[in-house]
């Protein structure tokens, strides 16, 4: 009555390949890109930091994930012995150590 009836259209063409592929495209660029400006500077860091970790030795000064600073008295696998005041150490995992300081910054 009122309303017409509705008539599927037919399709001129069939879905060719290099349509699926040019439709990929965007999201192979945002991958790419993706990886240059988060995850490959992100993988840099890490390693410089566990370079830095390795190379820690008795009496280095260093600063803490929480901003203590101190110099390095004992030495573990895991852990380090951290004197923050004559006769205060603390005993902080590898991992919390964020920056090797300079000679003669703690005085």
């Amino acid at each position: 009555m009122f309303i017409s009836n509705a008539y599927a259209q037919a399709t001129t063409a069939a879905a060719s390949p290099e349509s699926g592929l040019l439709g990929m495209l965007p999201l192979v660029l945002m991958f790419v890109v993706l990886y240059f400006v988060m995850i490959r500077p992100q993988m840099k860091r890490q390693k410089e930091h566990k370079a830095m970790i390795e190379a820690v030795a008795k009496g280095d000064e260093v600063v803490t994930a929480g901003g203590i600073v101190g110099k390095i008295s004992k030495l573990g696998d895991n852990f380090i012995h951290l004197e923050v005041s004559t006769g205060v150490e603390l005993q902080i995992q590898r991992s919390a150590i964020t920056q090797v300081l300079p000679k003669g910054s703690l005085k």
